[in-house]
This record gives C-alpha cells, structure tokens and sequence, in this order.
C-alpha cells in the first residue's frame, strides 16, 4: 500500500468540502495511488470547521492558518480561500515547506501571482498546482487523444467556454465575488478562466492577441440589510485570439466565462474545428463526444458515448455515467501522482500556464478599457 499523503485543508466551505469527500471515495480508484488524508482542517467559520469533524482522518482543527502550517504531520496544504488571500496564504504555505495544490485563479492579477512565484523561486522542493477539473471528463480525454494523435489536422478555430447562471436571480444577495477588493479588476476572469485556458494550453495553443468584451450587467445587489450595493466586477466576459498551436496553425481562440448565462447551470463546453475533424464537448451531454464523419463530399455530426473510460481506472463499470464528483477524484489523483513521481497522463494546472493565464486576463482588461487589440 503507498505510503498517503498527509494534507491540511485551508478553506473548508464549498471546494473544501469536495476535496474531503474524493479523500473518502479513494477506494473508488482502482491500483494503489497514494489516498490524500486529511489531517487537519483550518477555517475562520466555525460552522465549516464543524463539518470537518464528520472527516474520520482529521484531527487538528485551526481558525489560523499559520498555526496549521507548523503541523510536522502535514505534507501537503488544499486551499480554497478567496482571491485577495491568495498570495499571502500560498506563499506562506510554500515558505512552510508544504506542497500546493490551490484553488484558481492562483493570485488576484499579476502582482499577486508574482509574489507567489517568488516564494516557488525560493523553495523549488515543494510541488505546486492549481486546481481545475473539467478536462478529466472522459469524453474530455477522448478530444485530447485525438489532438495528440494529429487527427484534428490543421485547425481551423477552437472555443472554450464555461456559462455559470448563479447570478440570474437578481435578489441574490451580493458576496465577495463581486467587490474588487477581495476578486479584483478581473471578475468572472479570475473566478472561471482556467476553467476555459486549461486544455488549450496544455494542448499547446497559445493566445498572441486578444480583444475583450466584458460587462457588468447588475450593477447593484441587495447588501446584508437589503439596501442595494455596488457590484463592482464584470459579469461576462468573451475574448477573441488569434492563435498558435505547436504545429505552426494560427487561427481564432475565443474564451467565454459568464455568469449571466440564461438556461445554463455551470455548462462547460470546448470546441476544436479542423480540416480533417472536428469535436464538441459540453456538460450538459456529459458522457458523450460529438464529433465529424465525413460523407462524400459533406461533413455529418456523430456522437460517441464514453462512459467510464477515465483516466485513472475507476470500480465504476464503463456503462455508467461520469460526473462532478469523479471529474475532481481524477483531479486530485493527477496531483498526488504528480506529487509522488507516478504516471500521470494529464496533470493538474500548472505555475507555468497560470502565468500565461495571467498574461491574458490582463492583456485582456487593457484591450477592454482600451477598445483595441492588444498583442501578449
């Protein structure tokens, strides 16, 4: 049995909740991948803390995260915390000698993401990643095994998206997501871009310009005493690139992060047109793969259903659907594989494209406030 990895968890809402629960569904992976246990758990909300004591491995319970960080038990740190904290906190967890993996957009703008970087500078034992798990969709892996493979041909344009309605109620009360003190100038950028850079740049696609449409469509939203306050972050955001991929094509790369997307839940889709094939993906067919046949002389849609076929093999029968839940168990099985040296197909998001990332989003402010085209 491989040795587990011991993590502390900082932030223990939402994001913090699922990663306990893959750590308690590891028996659902097939072969002898080292189990994320966790240990500790640190949260400001003593109600999130409390949920923690129902995780069987976790011991030490913290409101101060710099308290956890002096646990010689733990190996590794999960954070889920919002953006403003981020280069604090992960720099403070890469200073203590603890392995990475944390929540996007890996540092409010490109200051932060600096500071960060520094601390990996000086610390380069430790192992650092940030999350994101829709390309662990079977269906996903199923485009990326056709691309590596040249089956695409040249390409022709490709466009990655993620439609998030949870802002179509205009009652819903504002949160931190919608101050720039605590998300900053990039708004649904920061919060849902990696979730549409992800594939393309471990693809090899690499935006050269972008031009940015972005808009704040509710301005105001009822405060904690119901008096409406600013929204000061974009809502929406398309951004259109012209591109390259390793092979020498250039072609058009649109992004489309929105959280005003009616009809939509948290719909992702990724779209790659080429001469030879093309193939469409979306979470609202999340077990199947469209993609081109050709018939004579005309181009006909196909659907291919893939099921189970994940990456690291799972006790699921193929048959069944994939969702979620299993697209972060497959996540989290990419970071500690990683992490330990072991096969690992497709990893976790890395320093690198967080940088480019980063290089994006703000070429991408500039071309909005500019109303130009602006080069990376």
């Amino acid at each position: 049995m491989s040795e587990p990895v011991r993590f502390g968890v900082i932030g223990c809402g939402l994001m913090g909740r699922e990663f306990a629960s893959a750590s308690l569904r590891w028996l659902h992976l097939q072969g002898d991948l080292p189990r994320p246990v966790i240990v500790a758990a640190c949260d400001t909300s003593a109600d999130n803390l409390a949920w923690f004591r129902r995780v069987p491995d976790t011991r030490y319970f913290y409101d101060d995260y710099r308290q956890m960080l002096a646990n010689p038990e733990i190996d590794a740190v999960y954070c889920a915390v919002p953006h403003h904290l981020h280069a604090q906190i992960y720099g403070d967890i890469i200073r203590a000698g603890k392995h990475l993996l944390g929540e996007k957009p890996f540092g409010m703008n490109a200051e932060d993401f600096a500071r960060i970087e520094a601390a990996m500078r000086e610390h380069p034992e430790v192992f650092v990643r940030c999350t994101s798990e829709f390309p662990y969709y079977p269906a996903v892996q199923q485009m990326v095994q056709w691309y590596r493979e040249g089956a695409f041909g040249q390409i022709i344009e490709a466009r990655f998206a993620i439609r998030h309605s949870s802002d179509m109620d205009l009652n819903k009360p504002i949160n931190w997501k919608r101050t720039k003190a605590a998300n900053g100038e990039y708004g649904c950028m920061g919060d849902l871009g990696i979730h549409t850079q992800h594939l393309p740049f471990r693809l090899g696609i690499r935006p050269l310009t972008v031009s940015a449409q972005l808009a704040n469509l509710v301005p105001f939203r009822p405060g904690p005493d119901g008096t409406p306050v600013p929204c000061e972050t974009w809502d929406n955001a398309i951004l259109l690139c012209a591109a390259r991929n390793d092979a020498g094509d250039r072609f058009p790369l649109q992004m489309e992060m929105k959280r005003m997307a009616p009809g939509c839940t948290n719909t992702v889709e990724y779209e790659i047109y080429g001469l030879n094939l093309s193939a469409r993906f979306t979470t609202d067919d999340p077990n199947a793969i469209r993609y081109t046949q050709t018939v004579g002389r005309e181009q006909a849609w196909a659907r291919l259903v893939v099921g189970q076929k994940t990456l690291y093999p799972v006790i699921t029968g193929g048959i069944f659907e994939f969702g979620f839940s299993d697209s972060l168990l497959q996540m989290f099985a990419a970071f500690v594989s990683e992490l330990r040296g072991l096969p690992c197909p497709f990893g976790c998001f890395t320093p690198d494209e967080a940088r480019l990332s980063h290089r994006l989003l703000t070429a991408a402010l500039q071309a909005h406030e500019q109303s130009r085209v602006v080069s990376l």
